[in-house]
């Protein structure tokens, strides 16, 4: 249970929301019919030791609820409250989202990401209201609200989610507490219009660090997440910590060592635009670089391939991040095998 009532939840966020959250995708054994516990608690080490304040629990790997909702009771065990688990609300329906989210709040999740089903497709902006609205109402957790041009919302909005629906969610739904502000991008314009009208009632973030952390640099920023930062390995933890202590010329310095990653995390990961979908199995090779479980993951899922991997380790090494020295077809077996 959160540590927090519906009633406070926005004050616990402002209190608490500080520092950067990256995602867990969960391991499966190796006949993918069953969640690999070990490989689990041991991402779940990993993220305290690179010292994330939380992580998104990823539900779009063909997780059932039931599973979903051991992996939440497992992290949460692992983590034994040195790591804020985020609630992943990316299930086929608003009914199974309503189910989901009930469940894992009962199993320890501390926040949400409330993503929309594949299948949602609003007339209009009063149909995004009433969809997020239902599911708030459901919960006693805060919710993140995540403006992004995944959802095609742009038929009814330049910026997807129409900004004066974004301001009406907050004024009205009182656990809406955080803000993952992408709409429109590329650009950093849905950021800035909704830290610049809401950052005084909610956390708002852009979580892409190629922006989000000189943006830090530029207003208070607190908190930053849910993306891939795992690919970094602990680099992205302490730059948003030096540029928070206001030590700016020192976390300069790591974020342009690091460039030549971020730009082969860029090239990877281009298809997103027309695909509309993560590449979770990227995204955990990119953690595996960096010492975290792997495995193989449930179908239907995009293909790692050969020169993605290639790439991307590549770019580590040039970034002064060394990648783990196991050779690539020992991630799909994972370092905990089950």
């Amino acid at each position: 249970m959160a540590d927090y009532r519906k009633s406070t939840a926005r004050e616990w966020a402002k209190a608490n929301m500080r520092g950067v959250a990256n995602v867990i995708v969960a391991s499966y054994t190796h006949d993918l019919r069953s969640l690999n516990e070990k490989g689990i608690r041991h991402d779940v080490r990993k993220e305290i030791e690179y010292e994330f304040w939380g992580t998104l629990l990823v539900s779009e790997t063909a997780i059932t609820v039931p599973e979903y909702i051991r992996f939440t009771e497992w992290a949460r065990d692992e983590a034994r409250g040195k790591l804020r688990l985020i609630h992943h609300a990316s299930f086929n329906t608003l009914e199974e989202n309503i189910e989901a989210v009930r469940l894992a709040e009962s199993a320890g999740a501390d926040l949400v990401l409330l993503a929309f089903p594949a299948n949602f497709y609003p007339r209009d902006a009063e149909e995004i209201y009433q969809y997020t609205s239902a599911f708030c109402a459901a919960t006693n957790l805060g919710v993140m609200l995540f403006p992004v041009p995944l959802w095609g919302f742009e038929r009814i909005h330049p910026a997807g989610m129409p900004p004066a629906v974004i301001r009406r969610m907050v004024k009205e739904i009182p656990n809406i507490v955080a803000i993952k502000a992408e709409g429109g991008m590329p650009t950093i314009a849905g950021f800035v219009e909704t830290f610049k009208t809401l950052g005084d009632e909610v956390v708002v973030t852009f979580p892409v660090e190629s922006d989000g952390l000189p943006l830090a640099a530029l207003v208070p920023m607190q908190f930053m997440g849910t993306s891939n930062t795992e690919y970094f390995g602990p680099m992205i933890p302490r730059i948003f910590g030096l540029i928070k202590k206001g030590h700016f010329d020192e976390a300069m310095d790591l974020y342009w060592q690091i460039h030549p990653a971020r730009m082969a995390n860029q090239a990877v990961n281009g298809y997103i635009a027309g695909a509309n979908f993560i590449h979770r199995m990227l995204w955990k090779y990119q953690g595996w670089l960096n010492g975290f479980n792997g495995g193989p993951v449930r179908q239907p899922t995009m293909r790692l391939v050969g020169h993605q991997m290639k790439t991307l380790r590549q770019a580590l090494k040039v970034s002064g991040i060394e990648p783990t020295s196991s050779a690539d077809e020992e991630f799909f077996i994972g370092r905990n095998p089950a």
